[in-house]
């Protein structure tokens, strides 16, 4: 996987997730959450976890108006065009989703613990985790 930096779109997997997004809306958000707290995944895949980061950073943005983060164009027109108050419904989901990410069974914190952004890293997701209240 390549990673470009540590914001939730910085990498393939992320800029993938984008254009779902674009195309799927809610569901792939949805669906994002839904895959990271399966209680039946015992170890969370590093494109899952990014995908789930992905998926709380369009959140975000949709709540908080902000979408200086979103890298494609296409997915800044869906938020733009989104309801805050029917996707506010996902927010305490994200919330769990993105602890997940976060937890001892998860693969990114283990790729980036030795990495030289790490500290840039665990500051994007605790900044999602923050905008979505």
């Amino acid at each position: 996987m390549n990673l470009w930096g540590p914001g939730a779109f910085e990498n393939e997997v992320g800029a993938a997730f984008a254009e779902e997004v674009a195309q799927d809306g809610a569901f792939a958000l949805a669906e994002a959450f839904d895959v990271a707290l399966d209680p039946d995944t015992d170890f969370l895949a590093a494109e899952e976890g990014w995908r789930t980061l992905a998926a709380a950073e369009v959140l975000a943005a949709v709540l908080t108006g902000d979408t200086s983060r979103l890298t494609d164009a296409e997915l800044r027109a869906w938020v733009a065009g989104a309801e805050a108050t029917e996707l506010g419904e996902l927010r305490d989901v994200a919330q769990a989703a993105v602890s997940r990410v976060l937890a001892p069974d998860s693969e990114l914190p283990e790729l980036w613990a030795d990495a030289e952004d790490e500290a840039a890293w665990r500051a994007e997701v605790e900044r999602v985790r923050g905008a979505l209240g």
